[in-house]
């Protein structure tokens, strides 16, 4: 049984508040205007799978940690990168210092290290923190190659 909470998010097109599940199928939309909205969502060792692995969407992985300067400059940025693609990406943040199992299976060496997955597949990985343009430039080449889902 999923213990899984929902968290709530501002929509970037039309400003109203809306309730989003941490894990569902599909890509969460506004109540409201029905644009997309931004999916960023925390996860730990015990929901990582159904959180991040079986997305429908590319996962953005944040692999970070409270006492890392770097990782609370990336932080923002990531967040940006999340409302900018919207409906393309999900941005899943996870306390490697809470989550040992997490940072040990994906050999975490520094703090933010940062990976996108594809139904659990790692497509790229990335270590430091780097400006939102650049962020989402390496998004945005690491999920062109994957076969696009179908439209909603």
């Amino acid at each position: 049984m999923s213990t899984l909470q929902a968290t709530t998010v501002k929509c970037p097109n039309c400003g109203r508040t809306n309730r989003i599940p941490v894990a569902a199928e599909g890509r969460p939309k506004c109540g409201n205007c029905k644009q997309p909205l931004p999916w960023m969502v925390d996860a730990g060792d015990d929901d990582f799978a159904e959180v991040a692995e079986q997305a429908d969407v590319p996962v953005v992985v944040d692999l970070w940690a409270t006492w890392c300067g770097p990782c609370r400059m990336v932080s923002p940025a990531l967040e940006k990168v999340a409302t900018d693609l919207a409906g393309q990406i999900k941005l899943v943040k996870v306390d490697v210092d809470k989550n040992p199992r997490l940072s040990q299976r994906f050999e975490v060496q520094a703090v933010p290290t940062l990976l996108i997955l594809d139904h659990g597949k790692t497509l790229a990985r990335q270590a430091g923190a780097a400006p939102a343009p650049v962020l989402r430039q390496w998004v945005q080449q690491s999920i062109a190659g994957r076969e696009p889902a179908g439209k909603e």
